[in-house]
């Protein structure tokens, strides 16, 4: 039997819509060959989620987002289709996430604990996460005034820094690396007399040391001096000064008493500072003295006979 060619054509032209349909419904993730379970999801806003976006559970797809509707109150439900062999619990929560840096969406499932499974038709609670960029506006706000900030800071420091102050600084950078070669300079000197007098502040220290350890072992020695010093200073301040005072101002009275005793002519020393008779007899002796001392040297033989024979006689000499 021979196929008309009209018939040939209609059965291409079938074959090929119906793998048209399919191929369609394959492109948009429905399952052609394997049954489904269709839940349903409410939301507030699904700024991205489009029809064909897959529902995830720990980043594996169970699903796909078969339709979305608008509701009067405001509100998008979204249709899902899940793969009949997952089951998911009636407290899942169906959250949508971001899934790139672009604002792609997604349905993730977070799985409940409940024993009862969600059937056809039952609505999942629906929680929507801050998009990616809704979380950014508050840090790109800060980041904002931040640099708004920066950029009224750099113009204050630009105009600080003018010429003449970028002179001072570099003048000021100049005289620290001065002053840091000369510290340098003055720590290798030190260090140089430190290495030469090494030995000799070892001596030092050695001498310290001995003198410190004697004093530690002296130091009982040391307290019992510095106790007599101070022993000593006490009796040297408990001596009766006033005693020794008045004993000196008597005998400054007394002193004064034997002047004014002399002045009145009492005693023998005074009657001879004062009797003028004495003194009369004093003169006329001392010039009678004076006057037989002159007659002696003129007339020695008067006075003395000399003989040559050993013999003489003494002659009265009229």
């Amino acid at each position: 039997m021979k196929i008309k060619n009209e018939t040939k054509v209609g059965v291409l032209a079938a074959f090929a819509i119906a793998l048209l349909i399919i191929g369609y419904n394959f492109l948009k993730g429905n399952s052609i060959f394997s049954s489904e379970t269709v839940l349903y999801a409410k939301y507030t806003h699904v700024d991205g989620l489009t029809v064909s976006k897959p529902v995830l559970i720990n980043g594996f797809q169970i699903g796909r987002v078969d339709a979305l509707e608008l509701k009067p109150d405001g509100g998008i439900v979204a249709t899902l289709k899940i793969k009949s062999q997952y089951e998911i619990p009636k407290n899942t929560i169906a959250r949508l996430e971001s899934t790139d840096l672009l604002g792609g969406k997604a349905i993730v499932m977070v799985l409940g604990d409940s024993k009862e499974y969600a059937e056809d038709g039952y609505v999942l609670n629906g929680n929507v996460e801050k998009g990616l960029m809704e979380s950014v506006q508050p840090v790109q706000k800060k980041a904002e005034l931040i640099i708004t900030k920066m950029d009224s800071i750099l113009t204050s420091v630009n105009s600080i820094l003018n010429p003449n102050f970028q002179k001072n600084v570099d003048r000021s950078f100049n005289s620290i690396a001065s002053t840091l070669t000369s510290l340098e300079a003055t720590s290798k000197k030190v260090d140089a007399l430190v290495g030469s007098e090494s030995s000799k502040l070892s001596n030092i220290l050695s001498n310290v040391e001995a003198i410190t350890v004697n004093f530690k072992n002296n130091g009982a020695k040391i307290d019992a001096i510095l106790a007599n010093l101070n022993t000593v200073t006490d009796k040297a301040a408990a001596l009766n000064f006033k005693s020794t005072i008045d004993n000196a101002n008597k005998a400054i009275a007394d002193l004064q008493g034997m002047v004014s005793e002399l002045k009145g002519g009492k005693g023998t020393l005074g009657q001879l500072l004062n009797d003028t008779k004495m003194y009369d007899n004093l003169t006329n002796a001392a010039k009678n003295l004076d006057a037989l001392m002159i007659d002696l040297k003129a007339n020695p033989k008067r006075y003395v006979h000399f003989s040559v024979f050993g013999g003489g006689g003494k002659k009265d000499d009229k």
